[in-house]
């Protein structure tokens, strides 16, 4: 820069609320469009989580390309030409106003839909999109040339943008999710985007005015602030490693902890206060405090969060982890805010973070899965941020050396150890006390973080192996839907003797469960038991069912076909190919292969599988589908139901599975059934003796004709009730859900 007092300098507040305003209606914006048009799209392609990776690929994509094109008007052309390119952009952007999905589009059912899906998502918000995604780097550095007295360090206005993206994760889900539908989230999403196009015309004007006004002149940036290729692959692995620390541990606490709806906020909610924080004018003070910190809250996270987390309820659990989280953001972020360059290479450094972003992203979803059988990205990546720590220097030398042969000998001599001992579980306890006392050891390497991050890795991994040798899994594998396990377990029957049976599990949740003796393997367990609801359900219709068409939505480990009769004609519906691979696997469970006679097995979304059946179908449909502990909206709502009954004869009977932890989803359908005039009944059944694998839970059955389902309510067998009456909610629909009004 030239000498200071030959330039123009403004110190009026007035600015500093224009430029910061601008970037928070922008971050906004941003968050708000993301689930918004999830949601629109979620009834088209189903609620597979390839819809939503696929989603998060093409936002964090457009973002790099936003801030791609700000680096190169900001650099290449002079401030009047950017405001001229940018502003045909914007007026080009208009075109896609108001937001919404193209006309008769329809996906492709014969083909994956991956690039039907990025294809439609460019049509219906590209445009729009990449305006707000150039806004944060380019909006900052039309601030760094106006002459404001804070100018030559603009980064703060970074908090700005990402308050505004925090308190958009905050408000959607509890504020405007619950209150308005999407064709007004729509009209109101166009409607701020023009005025975020005043405001960005109003910074536009700024920069004009003072242009005109005042020339300063660009010197040569000292030597010192020069970008040498190791500075930017720092600013990348800064930015790289929290980002894939955030979808592994969201993955991690929805698939290891708890499936609780929302829960993926908190992490989100987390990273961005990071943001905030570091990018304030405090970060030099809070900065080291963090650095000093870490390593004392990590003693407690690894002894209780990966050697022994059975003494933790699952709250303190996850509490930990969240902990553990926010201090390795904070350090990365906080060296990511300490490095940043003189404000010639501003767009440089944000170009650089949004590509690391968008790597971290696509490495967990589209790398990870492949190569992982369980969530390990996430462990690799606490790694990760501990080799990131202040003072780690990756030059190979004696010191090097030093540092990394001894976790490394570690790891060997776990795993010599798991592999020539029998039992390596009759130790449980020894391995565990060491493994403890070598946490400690941690704490006295925090001065050196090489040896201090993979002396962590080498505990937790080893950890995580002895975890897995005591849960006794025979098979785990990892899809695009998440983690799935059998694991054998041991049931003492009436003479105290040990009889094993398999059970399968997605993230934290029972599927299924059964018992292997020859006698016994016929009999569906868990929550399909004959006691249980559906076990009352075909016992009652007994005498009526022998021909019935029915239909199964979720296959896990096939139980429910045990029901089937040679008359009958079923076909069952599953969205993970994984799922029919384990249920059709002997090994691991032989459901299907006793018990199957005329079955068809259809993989695919029910909703998009359902539309192709013929109408009136169905005697009897099941809907029991899962993602871990949840079902998909899209399946819970009017139009779902509409097509339910459209598959069903007049007579036909649903069943709807509603055992949830967390969700109270029989007031979803009360108040579908009270509004479609249709008979529903309840039964939150519980064992009323203690009978081997059955356990508590939670059946709906609905029908036009309300005969249809007197036999159940007039039955012994079970306590069926009629539904209970709702008026706080409005029915869900595609346009409108509410995850909020319906927690336990």
């Amino acid at each position: 820069m030239s000498d200071p007092s030959q330039v123009k300098t403004d110190r009026s507040l007035s600015l500093i609320f224009l430029f910061a305003g601008t970037l928070f209606i922008s971050a906004s914006l941003m968050f708000v469009l993301q689930p918004l048009f999830g949601k629109i799209l979620l009834p088209l392609l189903g609620g597979s989580p390839a819809v939503w990776n696929t989603c998060m690929v093409f936002y964090q994509s457009i973002l790099f390309l936003g801030y791609l094109y700000a680096h190169v008007i900001s650099t290449r052309f002079s401030q009047h030409r950017q405001i001229q390119i940018h502003a045909a952009v914007i007026l080009i952007s208009f075109l896609a106003l108001p937001v919404a999905l193209p006309e008769n589009t329809v996906p492709p059912t014969e083909s994956n839909p991956t690039f039907w899906l990025l294809w439609t998502l460019f049509l219906a918000i590209g445009l729009p999109y990449f305006v707000v995604s150039t806004t944060a780097p380019l909006v900052q550095k039309w601030f760094a040339n106006i002459g404001h007295h804070t100018s030559h360090d603009p980064y703060y206005l970074y908090a700005a943008s990402n308050t505004g993206s925090l308190v958009a994760l905050l408000s959607y889900p509890f504020l405007l999710e619950p209150a308005i539908g999407l064709a007004h989230q729509k009209a109101y999403w166009s409607i701020g985007y023009l005025i975020l196009c005043l405001l960005i015309s109003s910074c536009a004007f700024v920069l004009w005015k003072e242009h005109q006004n005042t020339i300063i002149v660009q010197d040569s940036v000292p030597e010192e602030n020069g970008l040498g290729i190791h500075r930017k692959l720092h600013w990348m692995a800064l930015a790289f490693v929290p980002s894939s620390l955030l979808l592994g541990l969201t993955n991690f606490i929805s698939t290891d902890i708890a499936s609780v709806p929302l829960l993926w906020i908190i992490p989100l909610t987390i990273y961005l206060l990071s943001f905030i924080i570091v990018f304030s004018k405090w970060n030099d003070k809070i900065h080291p405090v963090m650095v000093r910190l870490q390593p004392i809250v990590l003693l407690p996270f690894i002894a209780y969060a990966f050697i022994n987390p059975a003494d933790l309820p699952y709250w303190a659990y996850l509490g930990l982890h969240l902990l553990a989280f926010f201090f390795a953001v904070m350090v990365c972020h906080g060296e990511l805010a300490k490095n940043r360059p003189h404000t010639q290479y501003l767009t440089t450094f944000y170009l650089i973070m949004s590509f690391a972003g968008m790597l971290g992203g696509m490495f967990n979803t589209f790398v990870a899965p492949f190569i992982f059988n369980g969530i390990y990205e996430y462990p690799i990546m606490i790694v990760a941020a501990l080799l990131l720590r202040p003072g780690a220097a990756l030059t190979f030398n004696k010191g090097l050396l030093l540092q990394t042969i001894g976790p490394v000998l570690l790891i060997i001599a776990g795993v010599v150890f798991y592999a020539s001992v029998n039992d390596p579980l009759q130790y449980f306890d020894v391995i565990v006390i060491s493994l403890i006392a070598l946490t400690v050891l941690t704490y006295l390497l925090r001065a050196k973080p090489i040896a201090f991050a993979l002396l962590t890795g080498a505990i937790i991994f080893l950890s995580l192996g002895l975890h897995g040798l005591s849960s006794h899994t025979l098979y785990q594998e990892r899809s695009f839907f998440g983690v799935l396990a059998v694991r054998e377990s041991v049931l003492a029957d009436e003479k105290n003797q040990p009889e094993k049976y398999h059970e399968l599990f997605h993230g934290t949740t029972k599927h299924g469960a059964q018992r292997l003796a020859p006698n016994l393997a016929k009999i569906p367990l868990t929550y399909y038991s004959r006691p249980g609801p559906m076990g009352q359900l075909f016992k009652e219709y007994d005498n009526t069912d022998h021909n019935w068409t029915i239909g199964i939505v979720g296959l896990g480990a096939g139980a429910l076909a045990c029901y089937a009769k040679d008359d009958q004609n079923w076909t069952l519906y599953e969205i993970d190919p994984l799922v029919v691979d384990i249920a059709s696997n002997p090994e691991y469970f032989s459901y299907l292969k006793l018990c199957t006679h005329n079955t068809t097995l259809r993989i695919g979304d029910a909703r998009l599988s359902l539309e192709k059946e013929p109408d009136q179908k169905f005697d009897l449909l099941v809907m029991d589908a899962f993602s871990s502990d949840s079902v998909p909206t899209h399946l819970l709502t009017q139009e779902a139901l509409a097509l339910y009954f459209k598959k069903l004869k007049p007579n036909g009977i649903l069943a709807f599975h509603i055992t949830n932890r967390h969700l109270m989803l029989k007031k979803v359908l009360s108040i579908h059934a009270e509004h479609l005039h249709f008979s529903a009944l309840i039964q939150e059944f519980k064992p009323q003796q203690e009978l081997p694998l059955v356990v508590a839970t939670d059946w709906v059955v609905m029908a036009k004709n309300p005969e249809a389902i007197t036999p159940l309510s007039l039955s012994r067998l079970g306590n069926w009730q009629k539904m209970p009456l709702y008026f706080d909610m409005k029915p869900w629909t595609d346009d409108f859900t509410n995850i909020v009004s319906i927690w336990k």
